[in-house]
């Protein structure tokens, strides 16, 4: 929520510095995010002046240049060199003296300094609209009127719209607080509070309001009860469009409000003033002088203010005339109903319409108007009528006009106000403080609640209109104790809890375990979002996605079935940006579903390499990952959780040019490979990935069911010895693993193969491995001839099982 520092001042009994009505406000819950000068001119014209120039003169070095004097006021005129065309003497100018700063429109600030062009020095600058922040022109220098005054300031002259932007994190619970005058009034509440007298927010008055005829009648009439439970209305004639008065067209830019003519600034005026959106048509494109306020059926064509036909839902609530659909209700205006250049007499809305109707619409097309995110949150509905005369009497006093009806205010099913009691011990248990009886009533008044009743040890009040999200004794507590102040909350000396036990203890340390290590290897971790893009799938893998029914955009509308393309997302953000060596690790959720109902949320450890593993230095260039780096990871995240690596199996996924995957008892519990290129295209990415898939629930139940046993380190040293073997070129080392172990060598702890050779000489589709044998007795020291008896039984094994040739 944006708010102006010098708007909201003008509804504010006293004046508050800006520094010390932050600190208020952020007391009372409406948090500031932000404080910022706001200059509708940057760098407010400080340091120039009013000049007049003296005399031109050919520059004798450049035929476009001109030598001009300009007195500012002081003693001796300024010598200037000036580009302009139409520069002459006796023109009042914008001067910017030695040391002044000016803004250009476009491009960096630039500081006067003595400068010397084509040989004459030039001591300042007169300059044209753009090139100090008054305009676009760049046509020539801005000529002033005669009148102005030389040696004046050029800000008092121009006098730049000044102010305070105020930025407020609005919790959804906080519609009063999303208007200048609901913010006005929390102020008044901590000030009344806190100073110990009564405040009271300045009000717009309202009493000037008369209907001057009923030439204009317009008739309403609510369909869908449910969407909308008030609409109210007016018609008013012989209005005048064009440009809104300057202070109005100050205080809108400044909360970032694009303005457009007076009508429609006035209602976006009022919205920000009050909190209560409007919508004003033209007059005669309502058909038959009727206003219903219905739903129409689903793929009905609308076009909206932003020429766009748009096919409506059966679930929007729309405006519509006798002829058909005008305005998408508290979202958008239709094309055909919107203030033109030429309307003359127009009818206003102000009304109350189903929060979560809104939202939808506002969502189902895309359309976050500011009316909309007001709608959405709630509205104020005993006030609809007192918008409307406010809106009205500015429009007479900016537009012109005459009221040209009595105010229409269907309303079929008044609302009573919600009542709710609150115990004063209930007060003291949530806050933790003792609120004297008198300091709560005063507060609620002060908030305007009204008061039933008091009794010894409870208050009983009726809620406020403009508060909708109060309806429980909690939420009179938080009013009390943000009004008291967020900061004053008492924090005991002791705090007395409950001991627990703690749950899933192990899952967190080995999650935390996990990372530290990827961390150590040079990885980062990254989080993405679990909401991605449906067109990153295939049609089979949607079957099964959690579809968004509420999407926040068009291209942000599933549950992610796969850490992989969100992760590519973010890998190709850095390669775009240079940064092409990645190392990157994702703990994450995936989401399935069966049906409606039936959904499931799947914890997942994903990795992604990319790129040189180190950089090129004097010793040679970087390796690049591959399959085996990533395949070396997932290994040791098996040791790392306790579990011995089972056996790797070829892969087929589309995901996958080439991979393999670890399955226990049919259940997949790893995938690894490289990503297919053709998925890699879809982001833009045009290098080799390497990617890894961990289903950590799986592998973390596979680790709790493994019992940790200790022993003593073995004395004995062990003993290795090499074995180079001629097999098949097909042959793969995972066979020859097998062979070794059948073989039973119980003293042989570790195989290792650090060598692959291929020529042509081994002899066709032959090729050559080299395989590293550990051996290690751990109660005496092996000798040779043990050694050399268990390498002829693992030589035999092989020859006999794989047609091995040993090499001698």
């Amino acid at each position: 929520m944006t708010i102006s520092y010098n708007w909201l001042s003008e509804y504010l009994p006293v004046k508050i510095d800006p520094e010390k009505l932050s600190r208020i406000l952020t007391s009372v819950g409406l948090e500031v995010e932000s404080l910022e000068k706001y200059e509708s001119v940057k760098g407010g014209l400080k340091g120039l002046v009013i000049g007049e120039v003296l005399e031109t003169a050919p520059h004798p070095n450049a035929d476009k240049l001109k030598l001009t004097k300009v007195n500012v006021g002081d003693p001796e005129p300024l010598s200037i060199v000036c580009g302009a065309s139409n520069v002459a003497a006796g023109q009042k100018v914008v001067v910017a003296p030695i040391g002044a700063t000016i803004y250009p429109i476009k491009g960096d600030p630039v500081t006067m300094k003595v400068a010397k062009i084509r040989g004459v020095e030039s001591h300042g600058m007169i300059c044209a609209e753009d090139e100090i922040g008054l305009g676009e022109s760049h046509a020539g220098i801005l000529v002033l009127p005669p009148t102005a005054r030389t040696g004046t300031k050029a800000a008092d002259f121009f006098h730049p719209y000044t102010d305070h932007i105020i930025e407020i994190g609005l919790t959804p619970n906080h519609m009063d607080a999303m208007s200048h005058l609901g913010v006005a009034r929390d102020v008044c509440a901590w000030l009344s509070l806190h100073e110990n007298k009564e405040y009271r927010a300045k009000q717009p008055s309202t009493n000037a309001f008369k209907t001057d005829n009923n030439s204009l009648p317009i008739t309403v009439s609510i369909e869908n009860t449910r969407g909308c439970e008030r609409y109210s209305g007016v018609s008013i004639k012989g209005i005048t469009i064009k440009p809104s008065p300057q202070w109005m067209q100050d205080r809108l830019k400044a909360i970032g409000i694009r303005v457009i003519n007076n009508i429609v600034d006035i209602t976006n005026y009022v919205l920000h003033e009050m909190g209560q959106p409007l919508h004003a048509f033209d007059l005669h494109a309502i058909e038959g002088g009727r206003i219903i306020v219905k739903n129409f059926p689903g793929g009905t064509p609308f076009v909206t203010l932003d020429e766009k036909e748009r096919k409506l839902s059966s679930e929007d609530l729309m405006i519509a005339d006798a002829k058909g659909p005008v305005a998408i209700a508290g979202v958008f205006g239709g094309l055909n109903s919107g203030i033109k250049d030429d309307t003359k007499d127009i009818f206003l809305e102000s009304a109350w319409f189903n929060p979560i109707d809104i939202r939808k619409t506002s969502f189902r097309y895309g359309l976050r108007t500011d009316a909309a995110t007001h709608y959405e949150k709630g509205m104020d509905i005993s006030g609809t009528i007192t918008v409307l005369k406010r809106t009205a009497l500015l429009i007479k006093e900016l537009a012109g006009g005459e009221i040209a009806s009595e105010v229409v205010d269907v309303y079929p099913d008044p609302r009573n106000k919600t009542q709710v009691i609150l115990k004063h011990h209930y007060l003291k248990k949530l806050s933790g403080k003792n609120y004297h009886p008198d300091t709560i009533k005063n507060i609620l008044l002060s908030l305007g609640f009204e008061i039933i009743k008091e009794g010894i040890d409870d208050i009983h009040v009726a809620v406020p209109w403009h508060k909708p999200d109060v309806s429980l004794p909690a939420d009179l507590v938080e009013e009390i104790m943000r009004i008291d102040g967020l900061d004053n909350i008492v924090i005991p000396s002791n705090i007395t809890i409950s001991p627990s036990v703690e749950k899933g203890r192990s899952a967190a340390a080995w999650q935390s375990s996990v990372s530290a290590w990827l961390v150590g290897q040079g990885f980062n971790e990254i989080l993405t979002n679990s909401i991605t893009n449906s067109a990153y799938y295939t049609r089979d893998e949607l079957e099964t996605v959690v579809k968004m029914i509420n999407n926040l955009s068009a291209e942000l509308n599933i549950m992610r079935p796969s850490l992989l393309e969100t992760g590519l997302e973010s890998i190709a953000h850095n390669i775009n940006r240079k940064n092409t060596n990645l190392r990157m690790f994702e703990f994450g959720k995936t989401y399935h579903t069966s049906g409606v109902g039936q959904y499931r949320e799947e914890p997942h450890l994903a990795l992604f390499v990319t790129g040189q593993l180190y950089d090129d230095s004097w010793k040679g260039k970087g390796p690049h990952a591959d399959f085996y780096y990533i395949k070396t990871l997932c290994d040791r995240i098996f040791q790392l959780v306790g579990l011995t690596v089972p056996a790797w199996e070829p892969l087929r996924s589309p995901k996958f040019a080439a991979g393999l995957s670890i399955a226990i008892k049919g259940e997949v519990i790893v995938e690894a490979g490289r990503v297919n290129p053709s998925l890699l295209r879809q982001f833009d990415i045009k290098q080799d990935l390497y990617f890894a898939d961990v289903r950590w629930k799986e592998l973390l139940s596979l680790a709790s069911g493994k019992d940790i046993t200790f022993r003593e380190l073995p004395r004995q040293l062990p003993v290795q010895r090499d074995l180079a073997m001629i097999v098949a070129k097909t042959l793969t080392f995972e066979k020859v693993e097998k062979a070794i172990q059948n073989a039973r060598v119980e003293k042989l702890r570790e195989i290792k193969l650090f060598d692959i050779f291929q020529s042509e000489k081994l002899g066709a589709d032959k090729k050559s491995l080299a395989v590293s044998f550990t051996f290690l007795d751990e109660e005496k020291t092996l000798t040779d001839k043990e050694i050399d008896g268990m390498v002829s039984r693992i030589m035999g094994a092989l020859e006999k099982e794989l047609q091995a040739e040993i090499r001698k």
